[in-house]
């Protein structure tokens, strides 16, 4: 009898497997150690990621307000803001103060810019050149199409600029869609024109800001004959006026149509924004110009849409006319309110209005006989208690 302290082959288990040897099975022992050396690895590498971040954050953080670069950018970004229905976001940038110095600050900015008395002189073509158009026409209108880092929009050129006229909403009480007032007038093409009164970004868009002149007659005011005020226009002659100006003197100079918009970003040929820090941040755009030949030029951006265009600065937009030969250019009203419209009220752009193209009060549209038009003042013999901006 084999003694007692030897166990049998039968009984004794051998090592603690998890499995049979013949299947390459590891000691239970051994996994444990293994399963506890992986954790400590991917607890490390948990952390150094977590601290990488901690480390970036916070370098990141000392670039953003420390640096001049990291300042330029959130001062960029809060101009950004400055331009939708979040402004108050802004102050999260740059505080309360920087952000009413901001504001401030850019409303001195376009006032100057708005001062230069533009001198600029276009060049019609006479008789003789218009006979030999007639051999070779050039088109009306044109749209072409305009990309940059972060942007899409549209150029439209009018060739001639006694064709383009300011068209008001038909509607007491409420504005009226560019498509709208292109297809009740047979217009071959319209871009919005002038600011107005638009209460919690929710407006009606029948109360304009300033000044409104169609026909060289004064449809609509909320200043004084002699009270100056920034505006953008064209005069009976096709020359395109933009600037500070009383009414009365906008009488003088023979003006046809005109809104109250800023600023102006060309004069007499060069450009009045320095650089993008002083282009008021990133937003849709629409701006009016003209060549020296008197051709207008209409530029709508798009923006506000990721991964399609998320819009422009002023110093981008007063460029792009540079390039295409504007010798005088002015800011329109942009952010939800910028469109371009085609024949027959086809929209070309894609507003960024989460809700569809916007009720405005005015548009510049583009006629191919401008005489046969006739644009009624829809705020003849009204009151201020009549124009409610926020009553639909």
């Amino acid at each position: 009898m084999p003694p007692l302290t030897t166990p049998s082959p039968a009984s004794d288990p051998g090592p603690t497997t998890t499995g049979s040897p013949g299947n390459g099975a590891k000691p239970l022992s051994r996994t444990k150690t293994a399963n506890k050396r992986r954790k400590r690895r991917i607890g490390l590498f948990v952390f150094r990621t977590f601290t990488l971040l901690l480390l970036l954050g916070a370098l990141g953080l000392a670039w953003f307000f420390l640096t001049p670069s990291g300042t330029s950018f959130r001062y960029r970004m809060a101009d950004t803001l400055i331009t939708t229905q979040h402004r108050h976001w802004a102050a999260y940038l740059v505080g309360e103060e920087g952000l009413k110095e901001r504001v401030a600050q850019y409303a001195k900015q376009f006032e100057q810019m708005g001062e230069e008395r533009d001198t600029h002189v276009i060049d019609l073509p006479g008789e003789d050149e218009q006979e030999e158009a007639q051999a070779e026409p050039v088109p009306l209108t044109q749209i072409e199409p305009i990309d940059g880092k972060g942007y899409h929009g549209y150029l439209l050129t009018v060739s001639d600029p006694t064709k383009v006229r300011l068209v008001v909403t038909n509607t007491k009480g409420k504005g009226e869609k560019v498509t709208s007032m292109v297809k009740r007038t047979g217009a071959i093409a319209g871009v919005n024109a002038g600011g107005f009164a638009d209460p919690n970004w929710k407006g009606n868009g029948f109360q304009p800001i300033g000044l409104v002149i169609s026909q060289g007659k004064v449809f609509y005011r909320d200043i004084g004959m002699d009270q100056n005020t920034q505006i953008v226009g064209i005069d009976k002659e096709g020359k395109m006026i933009a600037g500070r100006y009383t009414i009365n003197e906008l009488l003088d100079l023979g003006i046809s149509e005109a809104v109250s918009f800023s600023p102006r970003i060309i004069v007499n040929g060069k450009g009045l924004i320095k650089n993008h820090s002083q282009g008021w941040g990133i937003a849709p755009r629409s701006v009016m110009g003209q060549k020296e030949d008197g051709s207008i030029l209409f530029l709508t951006i798009d923006g506000r849409q990721p991964g399609y265009s998320i819009g422009a600065d002023l110093y981008d937009a007063q460029e792009i006319m540079l390039e295409h030969g504007a010798v005088i250019a002015a800011n329109l009203d942009g952010g939800s309110s910028t469109v371009l419209v085609s024949e027959g009220g086809e929209i070309v752009n894609k507003p960024s209005s989460a809700h569809g193209e916007r009720y405005l009060p005015t548009a510049w549209l583009v006629f191919e006989d401008p005489s046969a038009v006739t644009v009624n003042n829809i705020w003849s013999g009204l009151t201020s208690k009549d124009i409610d901006p926020a009553k639909w």
